[in-house]
C-alpha cells in the first residue's frame, strides 16, 4: 500500500463505542441526551471556565453565528475580524447582515495585531460614529492571541469579544485557556481538530442565564409553550448525543493528542535547526502556550526548491495571490512522496467574497500566505514520519 501522511486526522481512543452504544440502549438518539450533557461538562472542567458554561452545538461555525446572535448583531453593524484565518471566522458576521471589517496579524503570533485593532477601532468610530458591535480574533493553528492587549483595547471602547478558539482547545495565553477571557468563547471538534466529534462545536458562554438563552436560539427558538410558538428567529444547532458521545471517549485522550502535538512540534524544532531557508513557527514569547495543532513553517523567497519553475504550469486557476512557486514546488514535492501539505490561509481581505470590504493591513498576512506551509501533525502522524517529512524537504531543496 503507497505510503501516505495526511495533514491532521482524527484519533479514536476506543472509549467512543461505549457512548455511542448506551445511546442507542437507552434510545437517546436525538440532539440532547446525557452525553450532551457529560460532555459539556467535562469540557467546562478541561478549560477550568469558573462561572462560564458551556453549550455544544453542531459546528464551531455555528457557535461563532450564536455568538454573534448573542451580542446582538444586527444588519449594517460592523464587527471587526482577524483577516489571516478560515472563512469560517467571518462568514457567520454576513449571515447576520453584518459587515465585517478586518483587521492583519502581528509577526509574532500571527494573529491580530492589537495596535493595528486599536487603529481600526478608532477611525471605524471617527467614519461612522458607531463602535463596532463585536471583535473576533482567532487563535490560527492553535497559537494564542494577545489576549491581555486585545481585551485591554476592546474594554477601553466598550466592545464585547467573541473569540474564535476553533483550532485552540488545550492552548492557553498567560496559563489561562482560550475562550475564557472574552464575552463568548467558540471550540470547534471538526473531523480535523485536537477532538473530533465527527462534527460539531461549543460555544463557552459568560454564565447559566446566557447558555440558556444560546440553547434557545439553538433549538428553533420554541417559546415555553404546551404548543409551538415562535416569536424569534431560531436554529437547528444543537449538538447530537451519538456525537456527544464520541466526545466524550475523545475528552479521555485529549492530554495525549495535546503532547503528541508538542513533542511533534519539538522534533520538527530539532530537524530544522540546520535546514537553511526554513522556518518553523513557534510561541514568541512565555505567556504563548500553543497546542500547536498545526506545525507550520515559512519558506524564504530565496530558496530555490527543486521544480519551481514549473509550479504552476498545471494548475486550472490562477489568482492574484498565491503562494510563491517555491512554497508550492515543496507542496508538490511533498504530495509526491505521500505527504499531505497546505498553504497557509489566504486571508479574508484578498478573498473576492469579501472585496470592498475596510481592511487594516500591515503586510504580515500577505507575506505568510505567500510563503507558508503547513505540516502534518495530527495523533496519527508518528515520530518517523516527521523524521521522513524533513528529509523529503531536504532531499527537494536545491
Amino acid at each position: 500500500m503507497e505510503r501516505r501522511i495526511y495533514l491532521c486526522l482524527a484519533h479514536m481512543s476506543g472509549n467512543e463505542q461505549k457512548y455511542i452504544q448506551e445511546a442507542f440502549d437507552t434510545n437517546w438518539v436525538v440532539p440532547l441526551g446525557p452525553n450532551v450533557d457529560a460532555f459539556e461538562r467535562a469540557l467546562e472542567d478541561y478549560v477550568g471556565c469558573g462561572e462560564h458554561r458551556i453549550a455544544a452545538l453542531s459546528s464551531g461555525t455555528a457557535a461563532i453565528h450564536l455568538g454573534l446572535v448573542m451580542l446582538g448583531v444586527k444588519p449594517g453593524d460592523e464587527v471587526v475580524c482577524q483577516s489571516f484565518t478560515f472563512c469560517a471566522s467571518a462568514n457567520p458576521v454576513r449571515y447576520l447582515g453584518g459587515v465585517p471589517v478586518f483587521v492583519d496579524s502581528e509577526p509574532g503570533s500571527w494573529n491580530m495585531d492589537p495596535d493595528l485593532l486599536e487603529k481600526a477601532v478608532r477611525e471605524r468610530i471617527a467614519r461612522t460614529g458607531k463602535v463596532p458591535k463585536a471583535i473576533v480574533p482567532v487563535s490560527l493553528y492553535g497559537m494564542p492571541y494577545q489576549a491581555d492587549r486585545i481585551m485591554e483595547v476592546a474594554s477601553r471602547y466598550g466592545i464585547p469579544v467573541l473569540e474564535d478558539a476553533a483550532e485552540g482547545l488545550g492552548s492557553k495565553f498567560g496559563g489561562r485557556s482560550l475562550g475564557t477571557f472574552g464575552s463568548y468563547g467558540v471550540l470547534s471538534f471538526n473531523g480535523n481538530k485536537m477532538i473530533t466529534t465527527s462534527g460539531g462545536g461549543a460555544l463557552i458562554c459568560p454564565d447559566a442565564e446566557c447558555r440558556s438563552r444560546v440553547l434557545f436560539y439553538a433549538t428553533q427558538a420554541r417559546e415555553s409553550c404546551t404548543y409551538y410558538q415562535h416569536e424569534s428567529l431560531g436554529f437547528n444547532y444543537r449538538m447530537s448525543n451519538i456525537c456527544a458521545g464520541i466526545g466524550r471517549g475523545q475528552m479521555t485522550v485529549l492530554d495525549a493528542h495535546i503532547e503528541h502535538h508538542r513533542r511533534l512540534y519539538r522534533l520538527y524544532r530539532e530537524l530544522f535547526e540546520h535546514v537553511p531557508g526554513i522556518e518553523l513557527h513557534g510561541n514568541p514569547s512565555e505567556e504563548h502556550d500553543s497546542n500547536f495543532w498545526l506545525n507550520t513553517v515559512t519558506v524564504d523567497p530565496s530558496l530555490n526548491v527543486t521544480g519551481q519553475e514549473r509550479a504552476y504550469s498545471n494548475a486550472p486557476v490562477r489568482t492574484g495571490c498565491e503562494p510563491n512557486a517555491n512554497v508550492e514546488a515543496l507542496r508538490m514535492g511533498l504530495d509526491a512522496a505521500g505527504v499531505e501539505s497546505r498553504p497557509l490561509w489566504k486571508p479574508m481581505h484578498l478573498q473576492p467574497l469579501y472585496d470592498g470590504c475596510e481592511a487594516y493591513v500591515n503586510g504580515v498576512s500577505e507575506s505568510l500566505f505567500r510563503t507558508g506551509l503547513c505540516l502534518p501533525s495530527g495523533p496519527c502522524v508518528s515520530e518517523e514520519d516527521v523524521r521522513y517529512i524533513v528529509s523529503v524537504i531536504r532531499s527537494l531543496i536545491k
